[in-house]
């Protein structure tokens, strides 16, 4: 029996990142699943700023939280930290964890420090870093989840529009070497390898539209490589998680270019759970069901600090 049935869990969602629907969709279905599970649960939908979600986690009196949120104030460690100090046990990664995955410049470093292979890059000060990468290349926000404020910029025409729509977003701008391959995302479930997924996007890349409102996305569970390809693939989403310290579930965001380079491009600490998300569908082909992944997430609930 789960270490939490019994308890009253709240199930946190909204939040008032760009990701706020996702997380809502995210949320409901959790909630869902855990009522079916026979959990007694409660949505707290969190709405930022003047919304104290302190306040909530006193009324509601949770034991434990299942965090649905997306994006910043949710997934970089704030509402973590706030959850510490309530002494609420909490799904996903800690503090650290949360703030440096959600951090881009901070992921690359560590990666750096720890040669698991990511693309090419440089924080965006002026001309002379874009001549270092050379094009093409990608501009993305340090900051952000779901490829929001992502363009893919091939020369110089389309290099100003692409910095402006990152510098409306959280972070400073990162520049990054573009690398053309197949998009293979890995779950990890405590600290192990769940599975992949191939994304094969009708857009040119794997963005926002992809994810979240389109139905001509291909997902391919598993992803159709080789053995070797997998191992080498699994092996480096593993690697990427521990050196950042996650916890609980994790979704590994990796490249798999020509003559079998494989690079890390980022660590999602709170993986979407809609019916679009990829860590469902990677659980569903290794015989787990939504609301067994939704089950086995809250089991590794806990406190960090």
């Amino acid at each position: 029996m789960s270490t939490y049935m019994g308890k009253r869990i709240g199930v946190i969602m909204g939040g008032p990142s760009s990701e706020r629907d996702v997380s809502l969709n995210s949320g409901r279905g959790i909630l869902a699943a855990l009522e079916a599970k026979g959990y007694e649960a409660v949505a707290i939908d969190w709405k930022g700023g003047s919304d104290d979600l302190g306040a909530h986690l006193r009324r509601e009196k949770i034991d434990a939280a299942w965090i649905a949120l997306h994006g910043t104030y949710g997934e970089d460690g704030c509402v973590q930290g706030l959850l510490e100090c309530y002494q609420v046990p909490y799904t996903g990664s800690g503090v650290l964890a949360s703030a440096l995955a959600m951090d881009k410049v901070a992921t690359r470093r560590i990666f750096d420090q720890e040669s698991i292979e990511s693309p090419r890059w440089r924080r965006f000060h002026g001309p002379a870093d874009v001549a270092r990468i050379g094009f093409p290349l990608v501009v993305k926000p340090s900051s952000e989840g779901s490829s929001v404020g992502v363009s893919i910029v091939k020369d110089q025409s389309t290099l100003q529009a692409a910095l402006d729509a990152a510098k409306k977003c959280h972070g400073i701008v990162l520049l990054e070497e573009y690398i053309k391959g197949r998009e293979i995302n890995v779950g990890i479930l405590d600290d192990e390898a769940l599975g992949e997924v191939e994304i094969r996007p009708a857009t040119e890349f794997y963005d926002y539209e992809a994810k979240y409102l389109r139905n001509d996305t291909q997902y391919l569970v598993p992803a159709p490589i080789t053995d070797s390809e997998r191992r080498v693939l699994h092996d480096l989403a593993v690697r990427a998680h521990k050196a950042l310290g996650c916890a609980g579930a994790t979704r590994v965001d990796l490249i798999l270019a020509e003559g079998g380079r494989a690079v890390c491009l980022e660590i999602n600490t709170l993986p979407g759970m809609t019916d679009h998300s990829l860590l469902p569908k990677i659980a569903a082909h290794r015989g787990m069901d939504y609301a067994t992944l939704v089950e086995r997430v809250l089991d590794s609930a806990r406190l960090h600090a």
